[in-house]
């Protein structure tokens, strides 16, 4: 089982490390605010604050900002998801103290003066722009809109432009204000550090001792935040739009299962097999290898804490469509009608499995990725358990999920041509 120290400051600040024999730490704040937690006027603020919460401090200039880990070869980053934002570093262990003073100052103290808003909004613009042109890229959001039905778990990333050119130094401090809190964040480190002085430093930083008290600590905790609106009835929907493109753009998917679903580990050995990244699996066959249709064909799988999504995406000529939807129709109808074969189950175990040592093996995602899982559910990530989960799915369970989703009734369409 994978060891994590973890701890937690009066203020609520949570600390997870998993140490490791390497000199390059990854280390940052995860915190529990995305896009899903904006008001109905703030679309785009989650996004906005990750860019101007590196123009400047009360001690720092954004110049400083930049040139603080840059000047000793470290690295600091930022990006923002439906549900929270992180602020990240990848430091050589000799400098964490300074990775950890920086990282602190610009979460929590900074000042997103007004002049430099006024240049970085329209590099936020631009990206905007960038992202609209890319149809490929845009149909996922506005698939998530058409399946969340406007609720804020559908709402685009990156916001729109003439709602961002608005936004002002008092907009950014008021979301940071109610979202940008201790206890509302979790510190993440992952490298060959002291366990003892990371918390002595973030003491420091954050003028806050830790819990005195065992029990401050012991078992899961979750961010806080406010609950998200109730989701509205699911209605399946088929929307063909004119976007005057060389290629055809086409998603198909339905709402699924939330992070705590037990169906949820069957459809994801259930999507890797139909549209996982492995060239053998199911569409990528179908469409590309067999018949030359499409370039790119995948199906992808997201969880939340109340629900989830499941989609495929295909892009290729506009003649081909219909051809292509027929044959995502024959696999999808496949699953449903035939269970896997207990050599298929195993294969598909065995792959999976396979794919998640690999991917395990890039230290700065796995560090984000169980800062995430720390965060929102206080679960320590352990790949040993998720290997157990899978080994132990059925075909039925699989077939039983297929048979839920996959009903064409159901499914929900949105085509660019």
């Amino acid at each position: 089982m994978t060891q994590y120290n973890t701890a937690t400051l009066g203020n609520g600040l949570r600390i997870i490390a998993l140490p490791s024999a390497s000199p390059v730490v990854y280390c940052g704040y995860q915190i529990n605010a995305g896009t899903a937690d904006e008001q109905p006027a703030e679309e785009g603020m989650a996004h906005f604050c990750e860019h101007v919460t590196f123009k400047g401090t009360s001690r720092r200039t954004a110049l400083d900002v930049i040139n603080s880990l840059e000047k000793v070869g470290g690295e600091l980053n930022a990006f923002t998801t439906k549900t929270d934002t992180v602020y990240y570093s990848a430091i050589l262990k000799d400098y964490l103290p300074l990775a950890v003073d920086l990282l602190t100052d610009i979460v929590f103290h900074s000042i997103y003066p007004q002049k430099e808003i006024e240049k970085e909004v329209e590099v936020i613009c631009d990206e905007i722009e960038s992202y609209n042109d890319s149809p490929a890229e845009l149909i996922y959001d506005e698939f998530e809109n058409l399946l969340f039905d406007g609720h804020p778990l559908g709402h685009n990333i990156l916001g729109k432009a003439e709602r961002v050119r608005r936004f002002t130094t008092s907009d950014a401090l008021g979301f940071a204000r109610r979202h940008y809190r201790p206890g509302n964040s979790v510190f993440f480190a992952y490298g060959d550090i002291d366990f003892g002085e990371l918390i002595s430093l973030l003491e420091k930083q954050t003028g806050s001792r830790r819990a005195a008290s065992s029990s401050d600590t012991d078992g899961p905790r979750q961010a806080v935040n406010s609950p998200l609106p109730v989701l509205t009835e699911y209605r399946p929907q088929t929307i063909t739009v004119d976007k005057q493109t060389h290629q055809a753009h086409v998603m198909v998917g339905n709402r699924a299962y939330s992070i705590h679903d037990k169906r949820r580990m069957p459809l994801y050995l259930l999507n890797n097999i139909l549209g996982g990244p492995g060239l053998s699996a199911r569409l990528n066959l179908s469409l590309r290898e067999r018949r030359g249709l499409v370039y790119t064909v995948e199906s992808t799988m997201v969880s939340y804490g109340s629900t989830g999504l499941w989609s495929i995406y295909f892009g290729c000529d506009t003649r081909d469509i219909e051809e292509c939807r027929m044959l995502v129709r024959a696999e999808l109808d496949r699953f449903v009608r035939t269970p896997l074969t207990p050599e298929e189950l195993a294969t598909a175990k065995s792959q999976i499995k396979g794919q998640i040592g690999i991917a395990c093996d890039n230290r700065e995602n796995f560090a984000l990725d169980f800062g995430k899982s720390f965060l929102h559910y206080g679960w320590e990530k352990d790949i040993t358990s998720l290997y157990r989960n899978i080994d132990s799915i059925t075909a039925g369970e699989i077939q039983a999920v297929a048979k839920e989703l996959f009903v064409q009734e159901r499914l929900t369409t949105l085509i660019y041509r």
